[in-house]
């Protein structure tokens, strides 16, 4: 099992490359309302998430998956199942 404020960190590290508006980031922002992302950089990010926690997310939980703490617990979830 990992740390999920470790995690968190990670994630929101990886999201600002990404994050061209300069948004501040939190659990609950949005990936397709407040940070407007389009769908290549969707998967250019999910790309980096697959590498740097050598998970894999499907297409379907990427459809679920709308905000910053969504996917922390997707990662967290899929880490533990490793």
């Amino acid at each position: 099992m990992t740390d999920r404020p470790q995690t968190y960190a990670r994630v929101t590290a990886l999201i600002e490359r990404f994050n061209k508006k300069g948004v501040a980031v939190t659990e609950a922002t949005r990936f397709a309302q407040d940070l407007e992302w389009d769908s290549l950089t969707v998967l250019d990010f999910v790309a980096e998430i697959e590498d740097e926690f050598d998970v894999m997310i499907t297409m379907n939980t990427q459809a679920e998956i709308e905000t910053v703490g969504q996917l922390v617990d997707t990662v967290e979830k899929l880490s533990a199942g490793a």
